[in-house]
C-alpha cells in the first residue's frame, strides 16, 4: 500500500496534466485516498466505500481523477480477495460502476461508449484478478483441510490398529496363562481327591491354592469379556472386581495370603477405605496385592513389611515399605519391572503419582490418590474409569 501510495505521489509530480501541475483541490483529493487507504486497508469493504466516495466527490471537481480511480479500483481488488460471501464481490463492483459512469452521464454518445469501455479496466480488471487469488486461496485452504482430515484418519486408523493389537494379545495371553492356571487348578483338585491322608496344613494349601487359582481364572474371563465386547457388558459387572464396602475384607485377605507365604506383616488400613468408589477401591486393592508380592519376590519371607491405607480429605494414602535384607537395592531395578510399570500406569491415570525406591536396606512404595471431584454425568465418569479398572492385574504383566 505504502508503494502505490509512492507511485501516486510520482504521477501527481512527474505524471502529464495538461501541462499543468496539479492543482492544490487535487492535492486534497490525493491525500484523503492516500490516508483512507493506508487506514483502512485491513477493512477492505469500508476502505472501498470510502474510496469511492471520495470518487464521486472529486469527479466533478478534478479535470483528472485518476488517483482517486486507482484507489477505488484497489479497494475493489482488496474485496474480491478477501469477502467471504460472493453478493459481496458484485455489490461493490456495482457500486464502483454506478460512480464510475457518473462521469459519463450527459455526455456525448461517444464519450458515453468510451466510458463504458473503461470499466473494463477499473471495474473488470480488479474483480477478475481478485477473483482469481481468491479461488487459488480457496482451493489452498480445502488442500489444507484436506491434508489435515487426511492425517487424523490415518491417526486414527493408527490407533484402532494398536488398540485391536493389544486386544489380540491380551486375549492371547488369556489363553496361554489360563491354561496353565486351569491346568494347574485341575491337578490340585485332582491331588486334594487322591491324596485322602494328607496333613492338615497341606490340606489347608491345596485349598488356598485351589481358590487362588480359581479366583484368577474368573478375574481373567471378566476382563477379557471387557475387552472383547465392552458394550456388551451389563451395568457395571464386569468392570468392578470389587465392592466397595468390601475392600477392607480383600486387603485384609491380601495381608493374611502374604503372611501364610512367610512375610510379616503390619497392616494399618483406616475403616474410612469401605466408602471409596469401586475405582480407587480396587486401584488401592490391586497396588497392595503388587507391593506385597513383590516383598516376597525381593525382600525374602525374612522382611518385615508394613502396610499403611488412610483416607484424609477424601484422598487415599497408601504405602507399603519393607525392612529388606540387604539385596533389595540390587534384587530390584531402579525402573521398576513390570509390576511397578503397572502400578504406576494404574496410579497416573486418577491422577496420583506413585513414589518407589529404596529406603535404608529396605524399599518402599507409595501414592496419594486425588480425591474425586462430582461428574458432570454417569456416562462419562464410566468411560473416564472403565480403562483404569479393566487394565490386567500386576501379576499377571
Amino acid at each position: 500500500m505504502v508503494l502505490l501510495n509512492l507511485s501516486g505521489v510520482g504521477y501527481l509530480l512527474f505524471g502529464t496534466h495538461a501541462g499543468h501541475a496539479p492543482t492544490t483541490l487535487q492535492w486534497c483529493f490525493a491525500v484523503a485516498a492516500f490516508a483512507v487507504a493506508l487506514l483502512l486497508h485491513r477493512r477492505p469493504l469500508v476502505n472501498l466505500m470510502a474510496q469511492a466516495a471520495l470518487l464521486a466527490i472529486a469527479i466533478p471537481l478534478l479535470d483528472d481523477v485518476m488517483i482517486n480511480q486507482v484507489g477505488a479500483s484497489w479497494a475493489l481488488f482488496e474485496v474480491t480477495m478477501q469477502a467471504r460471501r460472493s453478493g459481496t464481490i458484485w455489490l461493490a463492483g456495482a457500486v464502483l460502476s454506478v460512480v464510475d459512469l457518473t462521469d459519463s452521464i450527459g455526455d456525448p454518445i461517444g464519450r458515453f461508449t468510451s466510458g463504458v469501455f473503461g470499466l473494463i479496466v477499473e471495474v473488470g480488471v480488479p474483480l477478475l484478478l481478485g477473483l482469481v487469488i481468491h479461488a487459488n486461496r480457496e482451493l489452498s485452504r480445502q488442500a489444507v483441510e484436506r491434508a489435515a482430515a487426511e492425517q487424523r484418519r490415518q491417526e486414527s486408523e493408527s490407533r484402532a490398529a494398536r488398540a485391536d493389537e493389544r486386544s489380540a494379545i491380551a486375549r492371547e495371553l488369556h489363553d496361554v496363562v489360563a491354561h496353565h492356571v486351569a491346568s494347574m487348578v485341575l491337578r490340585i483338585g485332582v491331588a486334594r481327591h487322591v491324596l485322602t491322608d494328607l496333613d492338615p496344613r497341606v490340606d489347608e494349601v491345596f485349598d488356598d491354592v485351589h481358590g487362588t487359582g480359581t479366583a484368577a481364572l474368573a478375574e481373567m474371563r471378566r476382563l477379557v469379556a471387557v475387552l472383547r465386547d465392552p458394550d456388551g457388558v451389563r451395568g457395571d459387572a464386569a468392570l468392578t472386581a470389587i465392592e466397595p464396602s468390601a475392600l477392607p475384607a480383600a486387603l485384609g485377605a491380601a495381608v493374611d495370603r502374604a503372611r501364610q507365604a512367610g512375610i510379616t506383616v503390619e497392616a494399618d488400613i483406616d475403616p474410612a477405605v469401605g466408602s471409596l468408589d469401586a475405582v480407587r477401591g480396587l486401584a488401592v486393592l490391586r497396588l497392595t496385592q503388587e507391593a506385597l508380592t513383590n516383598v516376597a519376590k525381593h525382600a525374602g519371607t525374612a522382611a518385615l513389611a508394613r502396610l499403611t491405607v488412610s483416607v484424609v480429605d477424601g484422598a487415599v494414602h497408601w504405602e507399603v515399605s519393607d525392612s529388606g535384607n540387604g539385596s533389595a537395592l540390587t534384587a530390584l531395578p531402579s525402573g521398576g519391572g513390570h509390576g511397578i510399570t503397572g502400578m504406576r500406569e494404574r496410579v497416573d491415570v486418577l491422577g496420583g503419582r506413585l513414589e518407589a525406591g529404596p529406603t535404608g536396606s529396605g524399599w518402599r512404595v507409595r501414592t496419594v490418590l486425588p480425591a474425586v471431584l462430582p461428574p458432570p454425568a454417569a456416562g462419562s465418569v464410566r468411560r473416564a474409569h472403565a480403562p483404569s479398572v479393566a487394565a490386567p492385574e500386576p501379576e499377571l504383566a
